[in-house]
């Protein structure tokens, strides 16, 4: 279906019209209707025209079944996304119980191949990697008895679910939906099998470097990742750790350097051993101590106060130093200035 978009002389507006675009990318450039001809189907509404009307529906943030009913005579919605048969809300529900597994793999094995066919920019950093940033975050749901609602590490009931975004543009290219008491790094190694093909796809020739915050400090995805041959950054989890020590460490070797009245910086940059499946594995750290004994306005604290925090690497320390590790973790926007 083709659509001409005109000036119009009244001011109209239509709280869907974007659906015009909508339906032209999932039919042209996703490749999904060609991989939902390999579900199996003996009769009924094609799994395109479902998958179609859901996606219709979303984007118009709603994800209840029974919103179908609300567009099945609206042409529009119909001609936007090219439905040739509008379901139920009985079928779509029906259908999505039956199969979604299979309709669930289809759909996520798009995401990749669509953004390669549209072109999308993926912009490297300043080392030239491709970043893939990975993270858990937290939906309220709140006063809810959905299945899988549970307590968040945020304090309140929802769901926890898990995203990688690709380039500094931030491209999705895996989400998956979870309990909200599900630990981070359950289940994670799997996530990343699913996640790196798509990201190697988009980045061409260009390197990944995967960022992952401190729940995801564990020695199996160091392994796995260096077992892809990936980069990665990873947030060290200090479980353990004695700031007092680090500092007569930093006192010792004559690390800390003075960057304000009150506030001092030691920085360490060493190879570490650490142990997986009875190996024995070498990797990068960067370690930072800061120490303040004054506030950012020049008060004085009653005890100094000791801030522990470091990263895991597999960057070459003779072509990127700590500070760009550092800065490679916090990318300018997301950076606070440190009082």
């Amino acid at each position: 279906m083709t659509f001409i978009f005109e000036q119009s002389d009244t001011e109209i507006y239509a709280s869907h019209a974007g659906l015009a675009v909508i339906g032209p990318l999932l039919n042209r450039h996703s490749g999904l209707k060609k991989r939902l001809k390999s579900i199996p189907l003996r009769h009924g509404i094609p799994h395109i025209d479902l998958i179609r009307t859901y996606v219709g529906l979303l984007c118009q943030g709603k994800n209840d079944f029974e919103a179908v009913e609300g567009v099945r005579q609206d042409p529009f919605f119909q001609r936007a996304l090219g439905i040739g048969r509008m379901p139920s809300s009985a079928r779509l529900r029906q259908r999505f119980d039956e199969q979604a597994e299979a309709l669930t793999a289809a759909v996520d094995g798009c995401l990749a191949p669509l953004l390669k066919n549209l072109r999308a920019p993926v912009t490297p950093l300043s080392t030239g990697h491709v970043a893939l940033h990975a993270d858990v975050f937290c939906l309220d749901n709140r006063k809810t008895r959905k299945e899988g609602v549970a307590r968040t590490y945020q304090g309140y009931d929802g769901y926890a679910p898990i995203g990688a975004y690709l380039g500094e543009e931030g491209w999705c290219v895996g989400m998956e939906l979870r309990p909200g008491n599900q630990h981070s790094q359950k289940d994670f190694p799997f996530f990343l099998d699913r996640t790196l093909p798509r990201a190697r796809l988009l980045a061409g020739e260009r390197k990944l470097l995967v960022t992952l915050d401190g729940a995801h400090d564990a020695a199996a995805n160091r392994e796995q990742l260096m077992r892809e041959q990936v980069d990665y950054l990873i947030k060290w989890n200090p479980r353990g750790e004695n700031p007092e020590s680090w500092k007569a460490r930093a006192e010792d070797q004559e690390r800390f350097m003075e960057v304000r009245p009150g506030k001092r910086v030691a920085l360490f940059d060493e190879i570490v051993e650490w142990t997986f499946e009875k190996k024995t594995y070498r990797g990068r750290r960067v370690v930072r101590l800061i120490e303040r004994t004054e506030d950012r306005h020049g008060q004085p604290l009653l005890f100094p106060e000791l801030t522990l925090e470091g990263w895991w690497t597999s960057l070459d320390a003779e072509t990127v130093d700590a500070e760009t590790v550092i800065v490679l973790y916090q990318p300018a926007r997301h950076v606070r200035a440190v009082p």
